[in-house]
């Protein structure tokens, strides 16, 4: 089972969602004097086709042999969470591992603090009372994040065998 499916729309669709990706990416660099080099287009990538949220490590070991470094996975990855492409979930060793946002729901992360899984849940009751508490307090949130650390249901099962 993948752990991440960055695009969820019609497989026909998706060429016109990486396009778009890559337009945002590409206008927030220009805004800055940079450019979409081929080093930052490999990263970006690698980040829309995999189907786990890597680590900066994890990038940079896929995509040295490119001769992409680790500074330059650092600072693109820095960038794309500037722009709103990309975010980062906690895993439970406490490296961040990154997936790209563009035009997903909501969702929040269980952490599996044996075998390091993360799985994307989306609890629509939950939302509704943090809107409401929210309301209630007077509070207007601007993002929240739920990291929900435990067993997965491959590893509570290996632990009773």
């Amino acid at each position: 089972m993948r752990e991440l499916v960055v695009y969820q729309g019609k497989a026909g669709a998706r060429p016109a969602f990486v396009a778009r990706v890559e337009r945002v990416f590409a206008e927030h660099l220009s805004k800055r004097g940079l450019r979409l080099t081929g080093q930052r287009r490999a990263i970006l990538e690698l980040l829309l086709t995999s189907e786990r949220h890597l680590s900066q490590e994890e990038i940079h070991q896929t995509l040295r042999a490119k001769g992409i470094g680790r500074a330059t996975v650092f600072r693109t990855l820095k960038t794309l969470q500037d722009c709103g492409l990309a975010a980062p979930v906690v895993g439970r060793d406490g490296t961040p591992r990154f997936e790209i946002n563009l035009d997903r729901p909501h969702h929040d992360h269980l952490i599996c603090v044996e075998c390091g899984r993360i799985q994307e849940v989306r609890w629509p009751a939950l939302e509704k009372i943090q809107e409401e508490a929210c309301r209630r307090a007077g509070f207007s949130p601007r993002w929240h994040r739920h990291e929900v650390f435990g067993q997965c249901r491959d590893c509570a099962r290996k632990a009773r065998a």
